[in-house]
């Protein structure tokens, strides 16, 4: 027998009776993140609930800030690891919107030639092209174009930036010609060009009417001022949210270096080359040495971003932001290939740390990245919920087709390898420079430094203050990853993922996210250790996880 009518309330007084409730479903995340309740917690603890549906995915805008002055379209940063991030991997990522940090564990000279290489890649205005002489021979045109990518080269009357242009070189132009030919036999001397002063949209409607590859710029004397390329104008078109500065529309270029003295040279190096971010690789940041180099680079190099760390509590973070910190980097043992917290006892569960010290940083407008425990695009959501302005990533894009190393086969898969920087293989690297770079030339333009077999200082073993140890202890292991495909593919997998997940929270943007955790408006659940297995694959025989299709 069904209950009588007057048993239930009356459906129109839903949202009414909603209002009843002293508190929200779920939990606030100072509740959540409540140490003293909970422990400490990983991203893999909790979930958030979900909200309203009222816009569609591709309005959602992951626009975040990395450090003070940096703003990235999408919140994924490549790790300072060698079997991570070398130039193909950071030329990649600020192509889709995130940046690649380029690791130190190798000469200085060849991680210059690696920020040149990205800082090259794209450009409004080139200011520093590379320019040859009419007396060059084709053979270095070739050379250019093995080492750089093109063969679009102005040719001046010195061979440099001021000269007279007296004409251009252009890849038909030494097809099927002998490498001994002289260019000015083969250049292209009836010229379009542009007068200095004009604006970036005005040249490229000159370029894209006058169908060429390059656009000279000259002065009222013919010198040669800067160059623009076709090729940019249909990266801007197939790379929307690339990652650029706003003035010269060039790449940003970030790299890392340690805290020694010879890292003050290495610095040197890199900004001459063009550097925008330098992050301090350290895993303990909150020593001694960071905050002497903190104030050292902000004093000589004012405009350069600084990115401190790794820290995990607000007492490290304090020292750091006084120090003149303009970004903070958060994690200690918590990445995929890290024993640190098994070694040392030291470090923190990677989302209370999250939110511990995004919690301080923010209140002085300095953003934090969470770097390590990411492993899939709930991770990155849950690391933005609890306040970081970015996830730094290292097992989730080691085994890409833009990592340094060779694919090899192993128990059937094909795999590359992948080395925690505290592993006693990074520790006792011996190769000077790494593979990328051996390939290098010291021609016109280059930007990959020559082959070398002088020593550098161990970024491994300086990281964690190992440099006088006769015994290396290990705080990182080696072993191996599945491909993964190119980049290219699996980025744009993790933004639209972080796209449909902020439609599902109900939130436009990370902004809004952030604003409605503060006011207990988007809400956290804690999970159990049967919640987690139920939230995922389970009850089949046999499955296949494809993560996304194009």
């Amino acid at each position: 027998m069904s209950p009588s009518a007057n048993a239930f309330l009356d459906p129109s007084q839903a949202l009414e009776v909603l209002k009843s409730y002293e508190r929200s479903d779920g939990l606030s995340a100072s509740e959540l993140m409540d140490s003293r309740v909970h422990g400490g917690l990983t991203y893999n603890d909790f979930l958030l609930l979900p909200g309203k549906i009222d816009f569609g995915a591709q309005e959602v805008s992951t626009e975040s800030r990395i450090t003070r002055n940096v703003t990235l379209k999408t919140p994924f940063v490549s790790s300072p690891m060698d079997t991570v991030t070398e130039s193909e991997m950071a030329i990649a990522m600020a192509l889709l919107g995130g940046i690649g940090v380029i690791h130190h564990n190798q000469p200085p000279a060849a991680q210059a030639a690696m920020v040149r290489a990205v800082k090259r890649h794209e450009n409004g205005f080139i200011n520093d092209p590379v320019v040859l002489t009419p007396n060059h021979l084709v053979e270095d045109v070739l050379d250019v174009k093995e080492r750089l990518g093109f063969a679009g080269i102005p040719i001046t009357d010195t061979g440099k930036l001021g000269g007279k242009l007296v004409g251009i070189v252009t890849n038909r132009d030494i097809q099927f010609r002998a490498p001994t030919t002289p260019l000015h036999e083969v250049m292209t001397t009836n010229l379009v060009t542009a007068q200095e002063g004009i604006t970036l949209q005005e040249a490229n409607t000159i370029l894209r009417d006058s169908k060429k590859g390059k656009l000279p710029i000259v002065d009222k004397e013919g010198r040669l001022t800067a160059l623009l390329a076709r090729s940019d104008l249909l990266k801007n078109k197939t790379f929307p949210l690339a990652s650029k500065l706003p003035e010269s529309k060039q790449l940003y270029a970030a790299a890392a270096i340690g805290t020694r003295p010879a890292d003050r040279e290495r610095l040197a190096l890199l900004v001459e080359a063009g550097l925008d971010i330098v992050v301090l690789d350290s895993s303990q940041g909150n020593s001694v040495f960071q905050i002497e180099m903190i104030k050292w680079i902000k004093q000589t190099y004012p405009k350069l971003e600084v990115i401190a760390g790794n820290v995990v509590t607000r007492e490290q973070a304090a020292n750091l932001i006084f120090a003149g910190a303009d970004g903070l980097r958060i994690g200690m043992g918590s990445g995929s290939i890290c024993i640190t917290q098994e070694v040392m006892a030291v470090g923190r569960p990677q989302a209370t740390a999250v939110y511990a010290v995004a919690q301080f940083a923010n209140k002085f407008g300095v953003p934090v990245i969470a770097d390590g425990g990411i492993g899939n695009v709930g991770h990155v959501v849950k690391a933005l919920a609890l306040g970081a302005g970015a996830v730094m990533m290292g097992g989730l894009l080691a085994g890409t087709t833009e990592a340094p190393g060779e694919y090899f086969w192993h128990e059937g898969k094909r795999v590359k390898a992948y080395r925690g920087m505290g592993s006693l293989e990074a520790m006792e690297q011996g190769k000077p420079v790494p593979p990328s770079a051996q390939r290098g030339g010291s021609g016109p333009g280059s930007s990959k430094a020559p082959s070398k077999t002088s020593t550098h200082e161990n970024a491994a073993t300086a990281r964690y203050f190992s440099e006088s140890s006769a015994v290396k202890v290990a705080q990182g292991v080696s072993g191996d990853v599945q491909d993964k495909g190119t980049v290219h593919a699996f980025l744009p997998y993790l933004y639209t993922g972080l796209q449909h997940s902020f439609q599902d929270i109900g939130v436009h943007n990370v902004d809004e996210l952030r604003s409605g955790v503060e006011r207990g408006m988007v809400r956290f659940e804690l999970r159990t250790t049967s919640a987690q297995i139920e939230g995922g694959v389970h009850g089949l025989n046999s499955y296949t996880k494809r993560l996304f299709s194009s």
